[in-house]
């Protein structure tokens, strides 16, 4: 199962390649896969058994005399990371055939197999299969930004990559020194380690692809000048391989350096939360606002994953795959904005409710989602990373909650800015409200943040088995 979630993307996207399918039939061909991947995963959720560790496992040797495998399989935390994957990257094929992109085979089959080296990353269980998963997983990301991105692609490409090249490097060094030194290269089967030039070496890595502060110096350009669809995949979806990464092996295999570190890898993740919060409130642009908020909010993530604690633990799975959506759907949004007036500048919008109730009700509905008001999944993740982090220092969760105001700020002046301010120069009577394509493809984004609000739980107590903590549920 856990092979064929990963093969069928990569399957379909040599397949989209290779025949000579017009466009849009290229992007059908594509969504069709995609909606296949949906239907298995299902399967395999329905399937799981969530008192149980790693499941859904398949093993191959690879290299025996260096203990490297193909070995793939997952736990409750990265069966619903795969999800959250698999879930926007299908909506974001979809939005792609309805924009029409250009290339569209070239540019579907590259959707398809940034899906299959995503969902890899989160079921490989070896270190150099993960590493080969990671490297996968950025290709198709520098090709896509840098031949379909805005004006300012290539400056933004150039960054993605320097910044992504030099984690990956410090990324292989530490593997190559941790699998050497434990005589194999399974995360399975390895112990735990206490060096801790190998522990930085890996959280510098996912450091850099969540992004942490002072690590994001790409994040902003990356995000404006990709297509909406590649930025919802990127911040909704490819900065938690960061999340699974931190969890699954710097949290797990380096208990030692991780309690000497874990003061200071708190304080990064707080002053990220805050002056990504900050500066998401002064930012001109839809886009900048989302991609700031994006920062602060991984910055609340790692707080909840370095509480140690089961309760913070979740409660990072939780929000992870509550911001994932959130993300994913507001960036979409500001692609149909951008659609309907050319820019997503603050200084041009303004007055799109009136005439427009889908795109009012769509905006105000997810911006009040990621306001973590009471009954929302973002407000019971938050809630769980504060309590859980509460255990490491009363005055991380007051910083976490001080940067809860700062999200309402700023996510209201999107909504007025965008909605309610005076009617902006670039915003036209004749502007359409949301089509039936687009509704087709934003409504179940927010209707499983609705669903995941009503019933956080399916998240957070179906993470990690019942009968351990978060850390030991992983080994």
């Amino acid at each position: 199962m856990t092979t064929t979630l990963i093969v069928l993307p990569l399957a379909a996207a040599l397949v989209v390649w290779l025949l000579p399918l017009p466009g849009r039939l290229a992007g059908a061909l594509a969504l069709s896969a995609a909606l296949a991947e949906v239907a298995l995963w299902v399967v395999a959720l329905v399937g799981f058994d969530w008192d149980k560790g790693l499941q859904l496992e398949d093993y191959r040797s690879w290299f025996t005399d260096l203990g490297v495998a193909y070995h793939v399989g997952f736990f409750g935390y990265s069966l619903w990371l795969a999800g959250l994957t698999i879930v926007v990257s299908t909506v974001a094929i979809g939005y792609a055939i309805w924009a029409n992109r250009e290339r569209g085979r070239a540019y579907h089959g590259l959707l398809l197999f940034l899906m299959g080296a995503i969902v890899g990353v989160f079921a490989a269980q070896d270190l150099l299969l993960f590493y080969v998963f990671f490297e996968a997983m950025l290709i198709p990301l520098y090709v896509l930004i840098g031949v379909w991105g805005g004006p300012r692609r290539l400056r933004a490409t150039a960054t993605f990559v320097i910044y992504t090249m030099a984690g990956s490097l410090l990324m292989l060094a530490a593997i190559v020194a941790f699998g050497l030194n434990e005589g194999t290269f399974s995360l399975v089967d390895s112990g735990t380690s206490a060096n801790e030039w190998v522990f930085l070496g890996f959280l510098a890595a996912f450091a850099v692809k969540a992004p942490i502060f002072p690590f994001h110096g790409w994040l902003v350009d990356s995000y404006r000048e990709s297509p909406p669809e590649v930025a919802a995949i990127l911040s909704g979806v490819v900065s938690k391989a960061a999340v699974y990464g931190l969890l699954r092996i710097v949290i797990e295999k380096f208990p030692e350096p991780v309690d000497d570190f874990q003061v200071a890898i708190l304080a990064f993740a707080a002053v990220g939360l805050v002056y990504g919060s900050l500066l998401a409130f002064r930012a001109p642009d839809m886009r900048a606002v989302i991609a700031y908020s994006s920062l602060a909010q991984m910055g609340l993530i790692v707080l909840g994953l370095f509480s140690l604690n089961e309760i913070g633990t979740s409660g990072a799975i939780l929000q992870s795959v509550a911001h994932g959506l959130v993300s994913a759907t507001l960036f979409l949004l500001a692609g149909t904005v951008e659609a309907r007036t050319g820019t997503s500048d603050f200084a041009a919008l303004g007055g799109m409710a009136r005439g427009r109730p889908a795109l009012a009700t769509l905006v105000m509905t997810t911006g009040i989602l990621s306001l973590a008001v009471p009954g929302s999944a973002n407000f019971a993740g938050e809630f769980l990373i504060l309590t859980g982090v509460y255990d490491a220092g009363w005055g991380w969760a007051a910083v976490g909650a001080a940067a809860i105001v700062l999200a309402a700020m700023y996510m209201l002046r999107l909504i007025s800015a965008v909605l309610h301010r005076a009617r902006g120069l670039q915003v036209r009577d004749e502007a359409p409200d949301l089509r039936p394509g687009e509704l087709s493809l934003l409504v179940p984004l927010v209707a499983a943040l609705l669903v995941l609000s009503a019933w956080p739980a399916a998240v957070s107590e179906h993470s990690f088995p019942s009968s351990g903590s978060d850390l030991e549920a992983s080994e």
